[in-house]
């Protein structure tokens, strides 16, 4: 049976991400392995588990807590299996060893909350976890309150792991949307040219992944105070302009992922997206 695992810290940015996944669960059929780190004390868990005398007030807690969120899951999605996990450690240390020991779907993660999980586009570690994952991780914002999937877009550069990062959304996301590819321009290449290669990388998507409700927009950088705009705010006011559901990034070294996350720009407007955002795994493959 497939399965998302999502990360737990008990704030109402986790929360989110359990109801996002909940309701994916519920339409494509994964159950869900709910994960709380320890990350504060070594081995509070275990010595709680080996030594009663040891037992911290935090782990009893928690274990009260997730028993609510399971009990919730139960009341609101009957058909949605949940398993409570609970680790010490680092965060992103104990999310590759699980989703090293075992297939997911995704990792689903809330974009804030209250134990570091504010960092998930910002800093080295957490930008190594999402580059070097082999699972998809799909970010969720606060507003993402409710899953809609009307308008899937891609950022697009023509390659073979765009392809790829497409047919992993597939267990999570099915194909029953509208697939918009958005091109960045950033090297002033002619229309028609562009264009070119869209009907080419068009025909892939359809005779390979059976998608043919598909559109794509040529995004040119914008000049603003005699300055061009970043590929971050290129891709940000078309994402606001088209009304887009959910972003599909990949994560290659050569991706627009890679300048998206290299760029203060986006790291700032982070905070602020209230758009689900799926990162492909990485390929063992070159990009």
């Amino acid at each position: 049976m497939s399965k998302l695992l999502i990360p737990i810290d008990f704030s109402e940015y986790s929360a989110v991400a359990v109801e996002y996944a909940c309701q994916i669960a519920q339409e494509s059929g994964q159950s869900l392995d709910l994960l709380h780190v320890f990350a504060d004390h070594t081995n509070i868990y275990i010595n709680a588990q080996n030594d009663p005398s040891l037992k911290d007030p935090r782990v009893p807690m928690a274990e009260r807590d997730m028993k609510n969120i399971i009990a919730e899951i139960e009341k609101n999605y009957p058909s949605v299996q949940s398993t409570a996990i609970f680790r010490d450690g680092n965060l992103y240390d104990e999310i590759k060893k699980i989703t090293n020991a075992e297939s997911y779907d995704a990792v689903v993660m809330g974009t804030k909350g209250s134990s570091g999980m504010e960092a998930i586009f910002i800093g080295s570690n957490t930008y190594d976890t999402i580059l070097n994952t082999r699972t998809p991780l799909l970010a969720v914002p606060l507003d993402a309150t409710k899953l809609k999937k009307n308008r899937v877009a891609l950022l697009c550069n023509f390659k073979d792991a765009e392809l790829t990062c497409l047919s992993q959304s597939f267990p999570l996301f099915k194909k029953d949307f509208e697939l918009v590819l958005i091109h960045v321009n950033v090297k002033d290449r002619e229309i028609k040219d562009i264009d070119a290669d869209f009907k080419n990388f068009i025909n892939r998507i359809e005779n390979e992944l059976g998608i043919s409700d598909i559109t794509y927009i040529i995004k040119p950088q914008s000049l603003f105070m005699r300055q061009k705009e970043s590929v971050a705010q290129a891709v940000t006011s078309v994402l606001i302009d088209e009304q887009v559901d959910i972003l599909l990034l990949t994560k290659s070294r050569k991706s627009v992922f890679r300048q998206l996350t290299e760029s203060n720009v986006v790291k700032k407007l982070a905070f602020d997206i209230k758009l689900p955002t799926f990162f492909a795994r990485v390929l063992p493959q070159k990009d």
